[in-house]
């Protein structure tokens, strides 16, 4: 299984196993200051705050800090959140795997010295902007969980606009568009009475490196895991492949 589809199925099993709350919170919040700075702050409006309002209700963050997180992405609540930026860092894992790492940040030079301290010790290196992008295209996506009629999904996912889908678990789909069709595909399959638990932007890999040495794969996933725990980073998207049983490593 691709390793961006299975590592995501982990990461939320992870999650609820080790209830990485503040760091979930910090993460969304930031995706709400971000967004609302962006366009309108008012998620009627502005379907990227939408989004992330919808993941922060979801994660369980309170009303009050989310409205916090709008005021400061409007510049109504003080404080220096203005100075955070989006980030992409590009560089190579064990094995040559290409690793994307997306990041807010109101330090880049922190934020810098973090990841090559995480790739360094996990035996990869942080790499040049352009160094792995081209290995990856942004796609729109929309994560669909109890489908049992794959031709119905079929039907609605053209009509919104979709270019594909993949079933990556039982009754579970992903559906993929074009970044500006995104929010089209998600009010359509929301009006066809699918039940969309996630939507998201995600750097797709057209290329894959399989990982079949059991000591690069624990380096990876702990290079990817070390990663993601940062407090800056967003979103690590990688282009490995991995068997199951390798995979399992991650959660030894």
């Amino acid at each position: 299984m691709a390793g961006h589809s299975k590592w995501a199925n982990i990461k939320r099993q992870k999650a609820v196993v080790d209830a990485k709350r503040a760091k979930t919170f910090t993460q969304l919040s930031r995706a709400i200051i971000v967004a609302a700075r962006s366009g309108i702050p008012d998620p009627a409006g502005n379907f990227q705050l939408r989004t992330a309002i919808d993941k922060a209700k979801a994660a369980g963050i309170p009303n009050d800090n989310i409205e916090r997180a709008i005021a400061k992405g409007a510049g109504t609540f003080g404080g220096d959140n203005n100075s955070l930026e989006a980030i992409r860092y590009e560089g190579y894992g064990p094995g040559g795997v290409a690793i994307l790492v997306e990041a807010l940040t109101d330090n880049r030079n922190r934020t810098a010295a973090d990841l090559r301290a995480a790739f360094s010790k996990n035996g990869g290196n942080l790499g040049e902007m352009g160094c792995v992008s081209w290995m990856f295209s942004q796609k729109g996506v929309c994560t669909v969980e109890g489908v049992v009629d794959e031709e119905q999904l079929l039907e609605a996912s053209l009509e919104g606009g979709a270019e594909s889908y993949e079933m990556t678990e039982a009754e579970i789909a992903e559906v993929f568009s074009a970044v500006e069709d995104l929010e089209t595909l998600n009010k359509t399959l929301n009006e066809k009475s699918f039940q969309v638990t996630d939507t998201e932007l995600r750097w797709i890999p057209s290329n894959s490196v399989e990982v079949t040495d059991a000591d690069q794969a624990r380096s990876l996933l702990k290079l990817i895991d070390t990663l993601e725990g940062l407090d800056d980073v967003q979103n690590v998207t990688s282009n490995f492949e991995m068997s199951e049983s390798l995979m399992a490593l991650s959660i030894v």
